[in-house]
C-alpha cells in the first residue's frame, strides 16, 4: 500500500507513505499526526466517519483553513495494482472519487474495497484510537460477528445472518401461532359463555315448534274425533236398519200363517153364515169386530207402551248408576288433588319470587353487559401486549446493562430487592466506582447534601442567543431532582450551552468568548481548555456520539395507568365471575320455582277439570232423575186401562150373549159346534196377530232410533266439514285436499337452525298424542317450558354463528402457520449445520493461537463459543476469558473487571491470533499499547513481531507514540517515524543519512 496525503489533516499539509509488505511500526509523539495516517487509510477506502469517532462528516477531517482536502490509496495486485483517488469539500461535504483515474461513484469503490476482503468497519481488522477502549467493551456477539467477517469464510457470515432472519421469522410465526392460539381460545371461551344461552334459545325453539305441531294436529285430532263419532252413528245407524229388517222379515213369517189360517178358517166361517143365517153372521161379526178393536187398539198398545217404560226405565238406572260411580270417582281423584283455595295463593307467590328472580336477572344481566363493554373497551390483550412491550423494552435495557456489566446488573436487582433498608432515594444507576460487601463493582454517586437542581446559570441564555445558542444542556431533559443536582454539580449541566448549525459557523468567534467551557452545536462538542503556562486557549472538538442506553424510554406514567387498567379489568373479571355465581343460582332457583309452578298449575287445571266433569256428570244425573219414569204408576194406570177394555169386552159378550138369546136356540147349539172346531185355529190365530202386534212395537222403536241418528249424522257430518276446514288452513293444505300432509303424518321434520349447531327433529303426528286431553296437556307442558326461556336474543346466536366461523378461519389459519413454522425450523436445523460446525473449528484455531500466546506470556487465556441458549443465533458470542495472576480463575474480558493494561494485552493477542487466519489484505491498529506494564508491552511486542513478520500474514500497521528501548526487530519489519514541531526541518531538508550519522556517533560516545 502506498498513502498520499494532502490536507487530510490538521498537521501537514502533504505526505507520502510508503510502508512494508510485513509489519509496520509507525512511531512519533502524541500530536505528530501518527492517527491522520489512520484517517486516511479509513477515508480513502470509502469508510465511514463514526468508525474513526473524530467528527461524523468528512469536512472535519480536512486541515482548518483549507477549503478541501484529498487522499491517494495505491492498493498493490497481481493483475494490476488499485489507485483510489478521494478530494473531500468541506463546504457541503461531499466528495470526488477516482479509480484508476477514472471518475467513480462511491459505491463502486465501495464494492472493489469488499472484493479484496477489506473491512475497515471490523475492529478485528481496523481498530483506530478512539476505538481501541470499545474494542473490550464489544459483547460476545459482537465480537463473533467481527471474527466472522475479518477471518470466516465468506459464507460464514451470511450462513450466520441467514440463521438470524429465520429464527427471527421463526419467532414472528411463534408469535404469531401464539397470538392466533389465544385469539381462538379466547373465541371458545367466549363461545364456551354463550353455549349455554344458545342451547337455551334452541330449546325454547324447539318447544314453540312443538306448540307449533302441537296447535296444528289439535284440529286434525278434533276432526279424527269428531270423524270417529260420526262413524259410530253410521254404524249404529246401519246396524237399526238391519235390525229393522231383521224385525220385519221375522214378522213376514206369523202374517202368512196367519193368513193360512184365515184361509182354513173362512170355508167354516161361511159354512155358519150360511147356517146361521145373516143375523148370527152380522152379529157374531160385529161381536168379534169390537172385541178385536178393543184389543188392537188398546190392550196391545197399553201393554206395548208399558213394555217401552219398563225398558227405558231400567236403560236409565242403569245410565243414573254409572253416573254416580264416575262422579264418586272424580270426587275421590279431586279429594286427592287438594285443596283449592291453598293451591292460587301458592301459585301467586310463586309467580312474585320469579317476577323478582326475573328482574334480578335482568339487571344483572344489564351489569354484566355494562361490565362487557367496559372490559372491551379496556382490550385486556392491547394492554397486556402493551405492558409486555413495555417491559420487554425494560429487560432490553436490562440485558444491555448486563452485557456492558454484570456487577452494575447484579447490584440493580439488588437494589430493587433491597430499597426498603435506605432512608433516601437511590436511583439507579450512576457513576463512582466502589465495592460493595457483596464485591460488586459497581458505579455509584452521592448527592450533594444541598440541592443544585436549580442553580442558576453563570450568564442568562438571552446574552448568548446572538451566537445561536438557545438553552442550556439542563433544560433539555428532565430527571429527578437528586440525580439533576448531581449532574449541575459535577457536570455543570445547567453551564453548558447547546447551539445550532449558525454556532458551529461563528466558532471561531464563540470560542473567544473567556467564561465558555463547554458547549455542544447540532452535532460537535466542544472543551476549552486554558494554558497555564502560555495563557493560550486550546481548543478540542468531537462528534456527538449516537446514545446508547437511552435509546428505549420506558414511560413509567403510560406504565402504571397500563397496571392499573389491567387491575381494573381483574376486578371485573372478578365481579362478573361473582356475577356469574348469583346467575347460576338465580337460574337454580328459578327453575326449582317453574317446576314448582308447573306442579301448582298442573294440580290447579286437573282440579278445575275434575270440578267440571264433576259438575257436568251431576247435571247429567239430575237430568235423568228428573225425568224418570214412575212404573208403578205406570202399572196401575196399564191395568185400569186393561180393566176398563175388559169392561168393555165383558159387556160386549153381554151384548152378544143377550142377542144370541134373542135368536134360536139351534142358533147356539149349531154356534157351538162350530166354534168348538174353531176354537183351536183362533187361538192360534190370536197368538200370532198378538206376536206381530209386539214387534209392530219393537218396529216403531227401531224406526225412531233410525231417525234420531240419520239426524245426529247429518249434526256430525257439518261438524267434520268444519273442523276439515279449519284443520287446511292451520297447516297451509290446499282446499281438495282432505288427508294429512305425508311429511306432517309420518316423517318427523329436521329443523336446521344453524350450519354451526347440530340439527333437532320435529316429531311427526304419529308421535304426538292422539287425545284432546293429551295435547292439551302436552301444550300447556310446552308453553310452560317456553316461558321458563327468558332474556333469550337470535342477537346472541348470531354471534355464536359468526364466532364459530371464525374460529373455523383461525383453526385453518394456525394450522398453516404452524405447517410454516415445521418448515422454517427445518431450514435452520439444515442452515445451522452449514454454520455451526465451521465456526466451532475457527473458534478452535483461534483458541490454540490465543492460549499459546498467553502461556508464552506465563498467563493463561482461552477463547470459546458462547451460547446460553443453543436455538437463539443471535445470542451467540465469542467469549474471551483471561488470567494474568496464577492465584486467580479465568475471567471473562469486560470494559470493568480488567485493568487498561490488561485489556490492551488481551485485545493484541487475540488480534494476533486472528493474524494467520486473516483473509484481508492488511491490518490496522492504532496505539493499543497505552496502559501496557513494560513487562507485558514487551511481550506483546515481541509476539506482533514474531507474528507479523510471517511470510503467510498480511500487512500490519502497528501505530504506537513510544517504543521500550532494546526490543527484538525483525528485518521483515518497517519502522515509520513520524515527527512534528516548531523546528522541525521541511521535508526537502531533511537528510537521513546524516539523521543515522550523527545517532550512531552519539551511541558511540
Amino acid at each position: 500500500m502506498l498513502l498520499v496525503n494532502r490536507d487530510i489533516d490538521q498537521t501537514y499539509d502533504h505526505s507520502i507513505v510508503h510502508p512494508g509488505p510485513n509489519l509496520n511500526m509507525i512511531v512519533g509523539a502524541n500530536g505528530t499526526g501518527k492517527s491522520s495516517i489512520v484517517c486516511a487509510i479509513c477515508l480513502g477506502l470509502a469508510g465511514k466517519t463514526a468508525i474513526l469517532g473524530r467528527g461524523d462528516k468528512v469536512g472535519l477531517y480536512v486541515k482548518r483553513g483549507c477549503n478541501k482536502g484529498s487522499v491517494e490509496i495505491v492498493l498493490h495486485k497481481a493483475k494490476g495494482n488499485l489507485v483510489i483517488n478521494r478530494e473531500i469539500h468541506v463546504e457541503n461535504n461531499q466528495s470526488t472519487w477516482l479509480l484508476n483515474g477514472k471518475h467513480s461513484s462511491q459505491k463502486t469503490v465501495e464494492e472493489e474495497v469488499k472484493a479484496l476482503q477489506i473491512q475497515v468497519s471490523n475492529l478485528c481488522q481496523f481498530l483506530p484510537q478512539e476505538k481501541v477502549g470499545e474494542f473490550a467493551k464489544m459483547t460476545k456477539i459482537e465480537l463473533l460477528e467481527a471474527t466472522e467477517k475479518s477471518v470466516g469464510p465468506p459464507e460464514m457470515y451470511e450462513f450466520h445472518c441467514e440463521l438470524k432472519t429465520f429464527r427471527t421469522k421463526e419467532r414472528e410465526l411463534e408469535n404469531v401461532c401464539k397470538e392466533k392460539a389465544s385469539a381462538l381460545e379466547k373465541f371458545k371461551q367466549r363461545n364456551e359463555r354463550n353455549k349455554h344461552d344458545v342451547e337455551r334459545y334452541y330449546e325454547k325453539k324447539r318447544h314453540l315448534d312443538n306448540i307449533k305441531m302441537l296447535e296444528k294436529k289439535k284440529p286434525w285430532v278434533e276432526y279424527e274425533t269428531a270423524r270417529k263419532e260420526l262413524e259410530g252413528v253410521k254404524k249404529s245407524r246401519e246396524d237399526a236398519k238391519k235390525q229393522l229388517k231383521t224385525v220385519r222379515e221375522s214378522q213376514a213369517p206369523m202374517l202368512k200363517k196367519i193368513q193360512h189360517i184365515d184361509s182354513q178358517l173362512r170355508p167354516i166361517e161361511n159354512q155358519m153364515k150360511d147356517k146361521v143365517r145373516d143375523c148370527i153372521r152380522e152379529a157374531s161379526q160385529k161381536c168379534k169386530q169390537k172385541q178385536d178393536q178393543l184389543d188392537r187398539k188398546h190392550r196391545e198398545d197399553i201393554k206395548q207402551a208399558f213394555s217401552l217404560k219398563q225398558t227405558e226405565a231400567a236403560d236409565r238406572q242403569k245410565r243414573i248408576s254409572n253416573t254416580r260411580r264416575m262422579i264418586d270417582d272424580l270426587r275421590a281423584e279431586l279429594a286427592n288433588v287438594g285443596d283449592q283455595s291453598d293451591v292460587t295463593p301458592r301459585i301467586n307467590a310463586v309467580n312474585a319470587e320469579l317476577r323478582r328472580i326475573q328482574e334480578e336477572k335482568a339487571k344483572m344481566e344489564g351489569e354484566k353487559a355494562d361490565m362487557r363493554r367496559e372490559k372491551d373497551n379496556l382490550n385486556g390483550e392491547l394492554l397486556k401486549n402493551r405492558l409486555r412491550s413495555l417491559d420487554d423494552m425494560m429487560k432490553i435495557k436490562e440485558e444491555k446493562l448486563r452485557g456492558r456489566s454484570k456487577d452494575t446488573y447484579a447490584a440493580v436487582q439488588w437494589l430493587r430487592q433491597n430499597k426498603h433498608i435506605f432512608s433516601g432515594n437511590v436511583y439507579e444507576p450512576m457513576m463512582l466506582v466502589v465495592r460493595d460487601s457483596q464485591n460488586l463493582r459497581v458505579n455509584s454517586v452521592f448527592a450533594p447534601e444541598e440541592s443544585c437542581a436549580t442553580r442558576a446559570p453563570s450568564r442568562p441564555i438571552e446574552s448568548l442567543k446572538r451566537f445561536g445558542f438557545f438553552a442550556y444542556l439542563r433544560e433539555l431533559f428532565d430527571a429527578p431532582e437528586e440525580v439533576m443536582s448531581y449532574l449541575c454539580n459535577q457536570y455543570k449541566v445547567h453551564d453548558v450551552p447547546v447551539g445550532t448549525d449558525q454556532t458551529k459557523a461563528m466558532i471561531k468567534t464563540v470560542i473567544e468568548e473567556p467564561y465558555l467551557k463547554v458547549l455542544y452545536t447540532a452535532e460537535e462538542k466542544y472543551s476549552l481548555k486554558k494554558s497555564f503556562y502560555s495563557g493560550k486557549t486550546s481548543t478540542s472538538n468531537s462528534a456527538v456520539r449516537p446514545s446508547q442506553y437511552l435509546t428505549m424510554a420506558v414511560d413509567a406514567e403510560e406504565k402504571c395507568q397500563l397496571e392499573e387498567q389491567i387491575r381494573s379489568m381483574q376486578a371485573i373479571d372478578v365481579q362478573m365471575s361473582a356475577m356469574q355465581e348469583r346467575t347460576a343460582k338465580l337460574d337454580h332457583c328459578d327453575n326449582e320455582l317453574r317446576a314448582q309452578k308447573k306442579g301448582l298449575s298442573e294440580m290447579k287445571g286437573k282440579k278445575r277439570q275434575l270440578e267440571q266433569k264433576i259438575s257436568t256428570k251431576q247435571d247429567s244425573l239430575r237430568q235423568m232423575e228428573q225425568g224418570g219414569i214412575d212404573l208403578q204408576k205406570a202399572e196401575e194406570e196399564t191395568k185400569a186401562q186393561i180393566s176398563a177394555v175388559n169392561s168393555q169386552k165383558v159387556a160386549i159378550v153381554a151384548e152378544f150373549m143377550a142377542h144370541m138369546k134373542v135368536h134360536s136356540h139351534r142358533l147356539i147349539m149349531e154356534k157351538v159346534y162350530m166354534a168348538l172346531e174353531t176354537v183351536g185355529m183362533t187361538a192360534e190365530k190370536t197368538k200370532l196377530e198378538t206376536d206381530c202386534r209386539e214387534g209392530s212395537a219393537e218396529l216403531r222403536v227401531l224406526e225412531q232410533a233410525c231417525a234420531m241418528l240419520e239426524q245426529r249424522k247429518a249434526r256430525l257430518l257439518e261438524m267434520c266439514k268444519g273442523l276439515m276446514r279449519r284443520a287446511r288452513e292451520i297447516c297451509n293444505m290446499d282446499p281438495g285436499e282432505s288427508a294429512v300432509p305425508p311429511d306432517l303424518h309420518t316423517v318427523s321434520i329436521v329443523l336446521h337452525i344453524s350450519t354451526l349447531s347440530p340439527p333437532f327433529i320435529l316429531p311427526a303426528f304419529s308421535q304426538l298424542p292422539d287425545t284432546m286431553d293429551e295435547i292439551d296437556a302436552m301444550l300447556n307442558e310446552e308453553r310452560s317450558r317456553a316461558e321458563c326461556f327468558t332474556g333469550l336474543s337470535e342477537n346472541v346466536v348470531d354471534e355464536y354463528n359468526r364466532r364459530e366461523q371464525e374460529i373455523k378461519n383461525l383453526e385453518k389459519e394456525l394450522d398453516e402457520k404452524s405447517n410454516a413454522l415445521k418448515t422454517y425450523r427445518q431450514n435452520i436445523s439444515e442452515a445451522k449445520e452449514r454454520w455451526l460446525n465451521p465456526l466451532k473449528q475457527l473458534v478452535e484455531q483461534i483458541n490454540d493461537k490465543f492460549s499459546d500466546f498467553f502461556r508464552s506470556m506465563q498467563c493463561a487465556g482461552e477463547v470459546d463459543l458462547h451460547s446460553e441458549n443453543e436455538e437463539e443465533y443471535d445470542k451467540y458470542g465469542i467469549r474471551i476469558r483471561v488470567k494474568f495472576r496464577s492465584s486467580t480463575q479465568l475471567h471473562e474480558l469486560t470494559a470493568h473487571h480488567q485493568s487498561g493494561g490488561e485489556r490492551s494485552v488481551s485485545t493484541m493477542l487475540y488480534l494476533m491470533a486472528l493474524q494467520e487466519l486473516n483473509r484481508c489484505p492488511f491490518r490496522v491498529v492504532d496505539e493499543i499499547n497505552q496502559g501496557m506494564d513494560p513487562v507485558n508491552e514487551r511481550r506483546v511486542f515481541d509476539i506482533v513481531v514474531r507474528t507479523a513478520c510471517k511470510e503467510t500474514t498480511s500487512q500490519y500497521f502497528f501505530i504506537t507514540p513510544k517504543l521500550l528501548q532494546n526490543l527484538q526487530y525483525a528485518d521483515e519489519m518497517t519502522v515509520l517515524c513520524v515527527h512534528n514541531g516548531p523546528h522541525m526541518l521541511p521535508p526537502n531538508k531533511w537528510d537521513e543519512k546524516a539523521f543515522t550519522r550523527r545517532c550512531l556517533r552519539r551511541k558511540g560516545k
